[in-house]
C-alpha cells in the first residue's frame, strides 16, 4: 500500500469571510457553485488553499461556505448555501452518503464502471469517483483537496470498500500535489500497481487504464447511448468515427450488427477496440461481428468516403476547450453532421454527439438538424439525450455532454 505525505497544519487564523459583487451574489443564492477572483469585492485576510471560507452578503447574512482557491481563476468553490452549518467529519461522511444514494440501482452484477461522484453537481467541487470493478479512481482539478486527501481515502474505504484507490490529477493542479509529495496515478490505497483493469458494463468486458489513461481510463458518461445503439444494431452495418476504444462497437456487435466499423487516427485507440474485441471473443453474438479499423482523420475520411452504413456514430473529442472556441467548434459539428449524414444509408440512423461544454445544447442540434435539412433527405424520429444517471449536471458549465439521433427516411420507390 502506498503512504500519503503528511499535509501540515499551521497555526490557527480567524475564518475566513468574503463578500462579493452583486451579480456573484446573487448567483450564489441561486445555486451556482463558482465565484471568480474579480467577484469577490472583500475578504479579511488572505486564504489558503482548499480552507473553508464564508461568503456573507451585502447585509451581513450568511449566504454560503465553500473551499477557497488562491490558484485559481475560480476563486470560491461553494459547498452549502442557505442556514449556517458545522462542517466536520459527520457533514462530510452525510454528503457521500446521499451522493452514492442517487445512483441506487446503476451498480449490478453486469455493471461494475460508474461514476460514484461528479464534482460539483454532487457538491464535491472540482472532484471525481470512478469505480472499474473494485478499483476506485479519485481525480482531483484543484488543490483545494490537498489537506484532505487522507480524510477523501478514509471515506471512499469506509463507504465503497474497494480494493484499490488510484489518485489521478488534472494538469492544472499536478504541480501542488507533487510539491506535496504525491504523483499522478498513485495508489492511495491497495498493492495493486497495473494499469489496466478490466471492469463490466452491460456484461460487456472492457479494459480500463487507470493509471496512464484519459480522464480517468474510460469514457463512462456514454453508456445509456451505447447501450440504446445496442439495442437498435440487429442485421446492421455500423461505423463508429472516432471510435477510441471502441466501446459503442461492442455493444453494437452484442445486439447483432452484421459489421462494425472502427474509424480512429490513433493506432493505440484502435488496439484498444481490437484489444476489447478479443477481451470478448467468447460471446457468441460479438465474436459473429464483422471487425474492421480503419486509421485515418476522421474528419477528412467522412468528407471522401462514397461507404454507406445503416448506423453511423460521430462522437468527437472536445472541439471547443475554451470559449474563444465555440463558434468554431458549432460550425465543425455542423460540417461532421452533414458527412455523416453522407454516410448514412437510407433508413439508416445518425447519432452525433458532444463532449464541449462550452457549445450549449441547443446550439449543438441545431448545429446536426440544420446539417440534416441541408443534405435535403427527409429525416424524423428524433431524439436528444444528455447526462447518464451517474453524471447528474446541476449548472450550466456542467452540461456538456449531448447526443442527438436522426432517422433518415427511405428513398421513394
Amino acid at each position: 500500500m502506498s503512504a500519503s505525505p503528511t499535509i501540515s497544519v499551521g497555526p490557527a487564523k480567524p475564518r475566513l469571510r468574503l463578500r462579493l459583487t452583486p451579480a456573484a451574489e446573487y448567483a450564489v443564492r441561486t445555486g451556482h457553485p463558482w465565484v471568480y477572483a474579480e467577484r469577490i469585492r472583500e475578504k479579511n485576510r488572505e486564504g489558503d488553499s482548499g480552507e473553508i471560507a464564508v461568503v456573507y452578503d451585502r447585509k451581513d447574512r450568511f449566504l454560503a461556505l465553500g473551499l477557497y482557491d488562491p490558484d485559481s481563476p475560480i476563486r470560491f468553490r461553494a459547498l452549502h448555501s442557505g442556514k449556517p452549518v458545522m462542517v466536520d467529519d459527520a457533514w462530510w461522511r452525510d454528503r457521500m452518503a446521499a451522493s452514492l444514494a442517487r445512483r441506487e440501482g446503476v451498480l449490478t452484477e453486469q455493471t461494475n464502471g460508474l461514476r460514484w461522484i461528479n464534482g460539483e453537481s454532487d457538491g464535491w467541487p472540482a472532484m471525481v469517483v470512478d469505480q472499474y470493478a473494485s478499483t476506485l479512481v479519485l481525480k482531483l482539478y484543484s488543490a483545494v483537496w490537498l489537506p484532505r486527501i487522507a480524510d477523501l481515502t478514509r471515506w471512499l474505504r469506509e463507504f465503497l470498500k474497494p480494493e484499490r484507490i488510484v489518485l489521478r490529477l488534472s494538469r492544472n493542479a499536478t504541480t501542488s500535489f507533487e510539491q506535496a509529495g504525491y504523483q499522478d496515478g498513485q495508489n492511495l490505497w491497495g498493492d495493486d500497481t497495473s494499469g489496466s483493469v478490466v471492469f463490466l458494463e452491460d456484461g460487456i468486458r472492457f479494459w480500463s487504464d487507470v493509471v496512464k489513461g484519459q480522464k480517468t481510463g474510460f469514457f463512462l458518461d456514454q453508456r445509456d447511448n451505447r447501450r440504446r445503439i445496442g439495442q437498435c444494431s440487429a442485421g446492421m452495418d455500423v461505423l463508429n468515427a472516432f471510435s477510441f476504444s471502441g466501446g459503442f462497437s461492442l455493444h453494437a456487435a452484442r445486439g447483432g450488427a452484421r459489421s462494425v466499423t472502427d474509424l480512429d487516427i490513433s493506432p493505440h485507440a484502435l488496439e484498444s477496440a481490437r484489444r476489447n474485441f478479443e477481451l470478448n471473443a467468447a460471446d457468441t453474438r460479438i465474436a459473429a461481428a464483422r471487425h474492421e479499423s480503419v486509421q485515418a482523420d476522421a474528419f477528412a475520411w467522412l468528407e471522401r468516403s462514397t461507404e454507406q452504413f445503416d448506423i453511423v456514430i460521430c462522437d468527437p473529442p472536445s472541439l471547443a476547450k475554451r470559449e474563444t472556441e465555440r463558434v468554431g467548434a458549432i460550425e465543425a459539428y455542423h460540417r461532421l453532421a452533414l458527412h455523416s449524414i453522407a454516410r448514412v444509408r437510407p433508413g439508416g440512423l445518425l447519432l452525433a454527439a458532444s463532449c464541449s461544454a462550452h457549445v450549449t445544447p441547443e446550439e449543438f442540434y441545431a448545429a446536426v438538424t440544420e446539417a440534416a435539412r441541408r443534405s435535403g433527405r427527409p429525416f424524423g424520429d428524433e431524439v436528444y439525450t444528455g447526462h447518464a444517471p451517474d453524471h447528474p449536471a446541476t449548472f450550466d458549465e456542467a452540461r456538456y455532454l449531448k447526443a442527438a439521433y436522426l432517422r433518415f427516411e427511405p428513398r421513394p420507390r
